[in-house]
């Protein structure tokens, strides 16, 4: 039940709620540049096939396509209703595929594949077969390979669920944000309880046992505890295996689309703490696990399974239980991660179709590691992960005196030690039930770059609340 779960003050919620990563990678998408490109990306790709032959990757598909841009949203879209457009994208990234899996001749077993966007399903089934084909063409998925794509129920057809049970996949996706009317009407969306339902049920009924994620957004212009509240039970009548529970992260400065929200319909920052804790309360009755940051899953899934054994791990398409050393991405806008470089495509699609056109891989910009960069973003994915992190396993791995390494880290966590979010001993650093909420905040004191960011005062990233 729900009474061990600590409601923080108002004036802690207050004090906490700060500008800050989200720790999808670190170093974060900021730190990269331009002077990291494609003859990097050929060099790390080439070190990845040479050095581990035969280990399994994880790849990435980006489907940029909407026919319309909620929103609220803070993924790269394009809005058109030409459909034409997505066979001319499919044979570009069947030119990437080409590219990239000549560099990997010893390294084309896929553990994991996600298809994200925009839409994926504003492809029609028929192309969903063919880009399965391309990929398939070029790398092989393992037999306990993860196969995952988002899906709107808006677009997204029995025909579309029909060819996706075909191919193999065995993780959906749904986005829902939120089921009041009125919500939806506001950020741009119009999407009914009944498509979704529907679409679920075509989805269990054609194959999906198990393997449906909902996403839901708290904090959304118009959202209030009470229509919150009741979004929640239709949700957890739908019995889907995982939940996605995220902060609405409002940043128009970076998302342009979002200016069309009114800020003033959005919920203060006492009443979207409430939004969280009301998911929160409501997820646990009904015999979700919480999973990491913002996730909650059945008991049986093998993410809380994992989350329990202390083995989640992370990467840009969010947990998983499949991890591998290396992501490759493809597709406008994409980012992988090779052999300790990330590796971002170009976000416009005129630029994505001439580099590709030249023979050049899309890469426009990226970010290559350091041996700090390293250590600092195990120690912020095992938080980000596992809440914990274990000093002796940290010096093992990497050859350094732990304490003596992060003595600022530690130095700076004084303040969410001191709210009981953190604990530190002399084996490990420990995020506590009370600072899960909290876990950005926790992971901010190992970032070494967020000083230079604090100075510029400028707009950077969204609210860690």
């Amino acid at each position: 039940m729900t009474n061990h779960i600590a409601i923080p003050e108002p004036e802690v919620v207050q004090r906490f709620d700060r500008p800050g990563p989200r720790y999808t990678s670190y170093p974060t998408a900021v730190e990269f540049h331009d002077g990291v490109g494609e003859s990097v990306y050929r060099e790390h790709l080439a070190k990845a096939n040479r050095e581990r032959a035969g280990e399994p990757l994880s790849l990435y598909v980006h489907i940029p396509f909407c026919a319309k841009h909620c929103s609220y949203c803070g993924c790269h879209v394009i809005s058109t209703p030409k459909r034409e457009v997505a066979a001319q994208y499919l044979d570009y990234l069947g030119r990437e595929l080409e590219l990239v899996a000549g560099l990997l001749p010893e390294r084309r077993g896929l553990i994991q594949m996600h298809w994200g966007g925009g839409t994926p399903t504003y492809l029609e089934p028929a192309q969903l077969e063919q880009l399965f084909r391309l990929v398939s063409r070029h790398f092989g998925l393992l037999p306990d390979s993860e196969r995952a794509i988002e899906v709107d129920p808006r677009v997204t057809t029995t025909a579309h669920l029909e060819a996706l049970a075909g191919l193999g996949f065995n993780r959906l996706s749904f986005g829902v944000q939120d089921f009041t009317p009125e919500v939806q009407e506001a950020i741009g969306r119009g999407q009914t309880f009944e498509q979704t339902k529907t679409l679920m049920e075509s989805a269990r009924r054609v194959g999906f046992a198990d393997g449906i994620n909902l996403d839901l957004v708290y904090g959304l212009p118009l959202q209030t505890e009470a229509t919150f509240r009741a979004s929640l039970d239709l949700v957890t009548d739908l019995r889907p295996d995982r939940l996605a529970i995220y902060s609405f992260a409002f940043v128009p400065w970076i998302r342009p689309n979002q200016k069309k929200i009114d800020e003033a319909a959005l919920p203060a920052r006492e009443a979207k703490m409430a939004l969280y804790f009301a998911a929160l309360e409501k997820l646990l009755d009904a015999g979700y696990e919480p999973i990491g940051m913002d996730h909650f899953a059945l008991p049986g899934d093998e993410l809380a399974r994992a989350a329990r054994a202390g083995r989640l791990d992370r990467n840009f398409m969010g947990y998983t239980v499949k991890p591998s050393n290396a992501m490759i991405a493809f597709g406008v806008s994409g980012i992988g991660e090779v052999e300790g470089g990330f590796f971002a495509n170009e976000k416009k699609l005129s630029r994505y179709y001439e580099a590709l056109d030249a023979g050049e891989l899309p890469v426009e910009r990226g970010y290559r590691l350091d041996a700090d960069d390293r250590i600092r973003q195990f120690v912020i994915r095992q938080l980000m992960c596992n809440f914990r992190v274990d000093k002796a396993a940290v010096a093992k791995r990497f050859g350094i005196d732990f304490d003596a390494y992060f003595a600022e880290s530690l130095a700076a966590l004084d303040e969410v030690e001191a709210e009981g979010f953190v604990v530190v001993d002399a084996a490990a650093v420990t995020v506590q039930p009370a600072g899960r909420l909290f876990v950005r905040n926790v992971c901010m004191a190992f970032d070494r770059y967020l000083a230079a960011k604090r100075e510029a005062n400028r707009p950077v990233f969204s609210r860690t609340v």
